[in-house]
């Protein structure tokens, strides 16, 4: 039987990382933290539940995760962030993976809980992703946000069970992470030359709502399908405004 390694890292995660280990208990031989200095109980609450814990600072998303994947003892790694927790069904799906591994990564559906409820539309599910691999084989890219995993080869299997993602706790916190998030992505499309007319500002928010409330089914999840769909509507004016901005500012500079 392969043992199994999982790996979180986290900052000021104290109300999720108790959730987050409890759920992998009896399945993974060991769980490596990696903190970028919380200033919470974090750590406290790692240390007690039996994980290894390191600190670096955080130099981006999936950097940070790359040095969590090297501190592992184990080839086979699950990934997880702080929020996320196994499904039943998915634990034992990971067992049996451990009791014959024969793919170099292995997918999941990751089931996303909003503000209290679990939202199954609006393009948020299945939010498919590689989270367990085969670290020999395997690497998060260097993106700064909404890293991916790269898995060198195809062999790749899909495993039963959710992810859960307990994602947002309120609207406020929703709105604070994408105005952060956009930041990024405008700095990401400014270097890679990306225009921001404004005819994108007024038509792409537009076309991101009809797409997340009605193609995406998002009414199905009721008032908060719909603010979703709003906050991503708002979130992709702010990327494309920001955008504009910088351009504006390297003009006047």
């Amino acid at each position: 039987m392969a043992k199994l390694s999982v790996v979180i890292i986290t900052y000021n995660e104290e109300a999720h990382i108790g959730r987050c280990i409890e759920s992998v208990q009896g399945i993974a031989d060991e769980v490596v933290v990696l903190d970028s200095f919380s200033t919470d109980q974090t750590e406290a609450i790692s240390r007690k539940m039996g994980a290894i814990v390191h600190k670096e600072a955080f130099k981006g998303y999936g950097a940070q995760k790359n040095m969590a994947l090297d501190l592992a003892s184990n080839d086979l790694v699950l990934s997880l962030d702080a929020d996320e927790a196994l499904s039943e069904e998915l634990r034992r799906s990971i067992a049996g993976v451990k009791e014959n591994p024969q793919y170099d990564g292995y997918t999941m559906n990751r089931l996303n809980n909003y503000c209290g409820k679990w939202i199954r539309h609006c393009g948020w599910y299945p939010d498919r992703k590689i989270r367990l691999t085969d670290r020999r084989k395997s690497r998060w890219d260097d993106a700064v946000i909404h890293e991916k995993f790269i898995v060198e080869s195809n062999r790749i299997q899909h495993l039963n069970g959710d992810l859960l993602h307990y994602s947002y706790h309120s609207i406020s916190g929703h709105i604070l992470k994408m105005d952060k998030f956009t930041d990024y992505s405008a700095k990401k499309m400014f270097d890679s030359g990306v225009k921001a007319p404004i005819w994108r500002l007024l038509v792409n928010p537009s076309l991101m709502f009809l797409k997340m409330y009605f193609i995406k089914s998002g009414f199905l999840d009721g008032f908060y399908g719909f603010t979703i769909s709003v906050v991503s509507a708002h979130a992709t004016f702010l990327k494309y405004a920001k955008l504009r901005q910088l351009y504006m500012n390297t003009r006047s500079g």
